[in-house]
């Protein structure tokens, strides 16, 4: 199905469509370093010592298991140290040496997320809330859809050229962030790249997942899914749980005018077509055995080369009807979940805008990490409303876009059905709860010395504590990225000193305020400690996960760690969190990691901090941001008292 729309394109708008095609429109950046430079030169991720990941885990146990089973574990620990530990340790070090293309756990963290069948919405799929257009009139639903598209193009054409700025942290940005170090950097062999950025304090980061942003999705299979990759020029657009597709880019890979691009969005919001009758992005939100038969049913009814179009595409863009207004739990409810019916959640990135122009990205997670998807996300916001290429008044050019038709049977209708009645039950039963704390902000910390994650994570402890009277499994993200295929690394926020700490504040017999300050001050150095080991691949977690996978075929008898209930109980992770902080980002969050959990994401700001957190029944969640406000409230009252 063919939905054209016409304009008579005057000679002035054919010039200024030619003039749109020169580099500064086809192109977001323009880098002197190549993209992937420093790639072949980036140090391989470490693979901790033995006795040091021992004692790393023990000190994370500690704060979390009573003293009579902690001594158990250790007696455990000691002898897994001492004997099977060195073999699996011997083992996973000669399986790196033979794969030195990419890193010790990439593969087995893949296949955690591959293998695992659990739906993906909420379980995994995070999201990211733009901010709104200051300008109100760019936040019209075609407008600002079309310019974060192109601005989206435009990072991909950049990215392809290898002309997108390599990802760099720069320990001092005046000092090396410089048109020396670019220069340098960029007449350096490849293979020895990054030691010269290593000269100036700066540390390129791996992108090897950029190149999974576009044009990939996840493919449902029974017991392991895979994701695919192919080239297309085209992207996919949902509205009203119908499917749209339409060229951005031409024959010679050049994105489309602004007004081609537009008309195509247009055109699919002033459709006459009907909300579907069986939405089949539902099928996305199911257990991932029960979606792989409904796609291989699916196949067989003649939709391959349909579900091809889906999978291709550069990526998913959801145009929603939804009018979110004032109503911030409706936007992190549609940005998180929604009702399923107008989302592919398999796809690696959608870009969702609501009917207000509220927009946000779902991404789904198995091929990557938040690192590489927050650069597209401040890269795109950052263009778009700095360089718009199209507003209200914006004539719209000549487009083709296609409706995909699918062939289904009684038995797919049943489920999708059973899909939309399934979600919703669980959708329903998703708590969302958020704080924005003024005041407390990385201006605060700073003037006391105190790190602000630190801080947060404290008080998310502290509140815990205050709630339930318990210590318990938490988890931090922290990326390994400065290595070659780096993915992520655990922090445990829940530390002895935090224990102390929480203990300390939420005792009827409170110390002084000094004391309390400096308990904070342990805190924040300690976790300061733990991030710099878990992004220097040197925290326990992953290392373990991946001794794990070589225990399948040796006895480990009464040295058995991983069979420990204590293991099992400091990875089910009451309190999981996240904070991916930026300008850009309005909100993020995810779901629980476990049924009787909080999914916690958290944005650190100069002067303030926001918290979302989401739980399931049996967890109250609004209970929990009601004592968070108040933990917050004591530390800053705490610290200003130091003065």
């Amino acid at each position: 199905m063919l939905l054209n729309q016409v304009k008579t394109i005057s000679k002035k708008s054919i010039t200024q469509q030619l003039i749109r095609h020169k580099h500064d429109y086809q192109y977001l950046q323009n880098s002197k370093i190549p993209t992937m430079h420093f790639q072949k030169s980036l140090p391989r991720l470490p693979i901790p010592k033995l006795e040091e990941t021992c004692a790393r885990y023990l000190a994370a146990q500690k704060p979390i298991l009573p003293d009579k089973v902690f001594d158990n574990t250790q007696a455990t620990v000691k002898k897994f140290q001492e004997t099977v530990g060195k073999h699996l340790q011997e083992q996973l070090i000669n399986w790196d040496k033979t794969n030195k293309h990419t890193s010790y756990i990439t593969e087995y963290w893949f296949d955690m997320y591959l293998k695992d069948r659990k739906p993906i919405p909420i379980n995994y799929n995070p999201v990211l809330v733009f901010q709104n257009d200051s300008r109100p009139e760019y936040n019209d639903q075609a407008v600002r859809t079309t310019n974060l598209l192109i601005s989206s193009l435009r990072f991909y054409k950049s990215l392809k050229k290898q002309i997108l700025d390599p990802e760099v942290f720069h320990m001092n940005p005046k000092k090396s962030d410089t048109p020396a170090f670019k220069n340098i950097c960029s007449m350096v062999p490849s293979a020895v790249s990054w030691y010269a950025a290593y000269m100036f304090n700066a540390y390129p980061l791996d992108m090897s997942q950029y190149n999974k942003l576009f044009n990939t999705t996840r493919i449902p299979q029974m017991d392991k899914d895979k994701i695919v990759s192919e080239p297309a020029r085209h992207i996919c657009v949902q509205y009203k749980g119908n499917f749209y597709t339409f060229d951005v880019l031409d024959e010679s890979d050049n994105i489309l005018p602004p007004g081609d691009i537009k008309a195509g969005i247009v055109n699919i919001l002033n459709s006459d077509a009907k909300s579907a009758e069986f939405p089949l992005g539902i099928l996305t939100t199911m257990d991932r055995n029960k979606w792989a038969k409904s796609r291989n049913n699916l196949v067989n009814l003649g939709n391959e080369q349909a579900l091809k179009k889906i999978d291709s595409a550069l990526f998913n863009i959801c145009l929603d009807d939804d009018i979110i207004g004032d109503d911030k739990y409706a936007l992190v409810r549609s940005s998180l979940h929604g009702d399923g019916k107008n989302r592919w959640f398999d796809k690696t990135i959608s870009l969702l805008v609501t009917k207000d122009g509220f927009s946000s990205i779902n991404f789904e997670h198995s091929w990557g990490d938040g690192v590489a998807v927050l650069r597209f996300f401040q890269d795109i916001l950052k263009d778009s409303t700095e360089h718009p290429e199209v507003n209200k008044e914006t004539k719209l050019g000549l487009t083709a876009v296609n409706k995909i038709e699918f062939n289904i049977d009684d038995s797919l209708k049943q489920d999708v059905s059973t899909a939309i009645s399934e979600y919703s039950e669980v959708t329903k039963s998703l708590d969302v709860n958020f704080v924005e704390s003024e005041g407390l902000g990385k201006v605060f910390c700073k003037k006391y010395s105190v790190s602000p994650d630190a801080i947060m994570q404290l008080c998310f402890q502290s509140a815990y504590h205050k709630q339930t009277g318990r210590f318990v499994a938490s988890y931090e993200s922290c990326s390994t990225a400065a290595f070659k295929h780096g993915r992520t690394e655990t922090i445990r926020p829940n530390t002895s000193e935090t224990k102390e700490f929480c203990l300390a504040i939420n005792s009827a017999n409170r110390p002084s305020n000094s004391e309390l300050v400096d308990l904070i001050k342990r805190c924040s150095k300690v976790h300061g400690q733990l991030t710099k080991e878990a992004a220097m691949g040197q925290g326990f977690d992953r290392h373990l996960f991946a001794l794990k996978m070589f225990s399948g075929k040796v006895d480990l008898s009464n040295a058995n760690i991983f069979e420990d209930p204590a293991y099992g109980l400091i990875n089910h992770n009451i309190l999981s969190t996240s904070t991916l902080s930026s300008p850009a980002v309005l909100a993020g969050g995810f779901g629980p990691v476990v049924r009787d959990g909080l999914g916690i994401g958290y944005v650190i700001r100069d002067n303030a901090m926001g918290t979302l957190a989401t739980s399931y029944p049996g967890v109250n969640g609004r209970d929990f941001i009601s004592c968070l406000e108040k933990s917050i409230e004591e530390v800053v009252n705490v610290l200003g008292s130091a003065e």
